[in-house]
């Protein structure tokens, strides 16, 4: 026995706090009862979602390579979205975001556990990305990247700094605010002109072209996570 939200998961329909927010709403249904959080089911369950039967779909691990110019979205009333690229029978999420003006690794999938164990925060999962600044790099400011930056309602936590060249480096961190990486350098008194983000944990973008997408391995999602 699991709880619903749990299976819900599994079953690759939404993530274990979305499951929650629609048990909560009154629309889950296991056979001919309505639940309630805490309530679980069995594998041999009915599920139902708004009286729609929820079925098992084969559980999609996609590694993006997202390319400028589109927004990190399923469906968009103005913009062009990441799923003009992607061509899957199963309906996959982005796990996490990438603004309309960065490219790179991005990961899609239908597992909701896969997802929050990338998004959640205690679990401090590394994204590495390779930035191009404006102005040159001082010894300063990136001393201060690798403390912690006040960018005006929060200071981020320290940061790993590669330096490339006077305007370029890679940048590691484990927070997925939004925009954070362009706040950080403007909060320094710099401006990104260029951000790709070329790793998740120890997995890599690699020679994935701009607008490609290939399945994870087995292997390549262990990377993620191995410190």
């Amino acid at each position: 026995m699991h709880r619903v939200q749990k299976l819900l998961s599994r079953y690759g329909y939404c993530s274990r706090r979305k499951g929650e927010e629609l048990i909560k709403k009154g629309r889950v249904r296991v056979n001919d009862r309505v639940i309630k959080i805490g309530d679980k089911a069995s594998k041999k369950d009915k599920i139902y979602v708004d009286n729609k039967l929820v079925k098992k779909q084969k559980l999609r691990y996609i590694m993006f390579n997202k390319p400028v110019g589109c927004v990190t979205s399923l469906k968009s009333a103005y913009n062009e979205t990441i799923m003009k690229y992607i061509d899957v029978k199963q309906r996959v999420f982005p796990v996490g975001r990438l603004d309309y003006e960065t490219s790179g690794l991005l990961i899609l999938t239908n597992d909701g556990d896969f997802a929050n164990r990338i998004m959640h925060p205690r679990y401090e999962v590394d994204k590495t990305y390779l930035l191009e600044l404006k102005k040159q790099i001082s010894k300063k400011q990136i001393l201060q990247l690798e403390k912690g930056v006040d960018v005006g309602d929060y200071t981020t936590h320290p940061a790993k700094v590669k330096k490339i060249n006077d305007k370029s480096m890679e940048l590691t961190i484990h927070e997925g605010k939004k925009r954070i990486v362009r706040k950080m350098l403007k909060a320094l008194g710099n401006r990104v002109v260029f951000l790709k983000r070329v790793g998740i944990g120890k997995l890599r973008l690699g020679k994935l072209r701009a607008g490609e997408y290939v399945e994870l391995t087995e292997r390549e999602k262990e990377l993620i996570y191995e410190v």
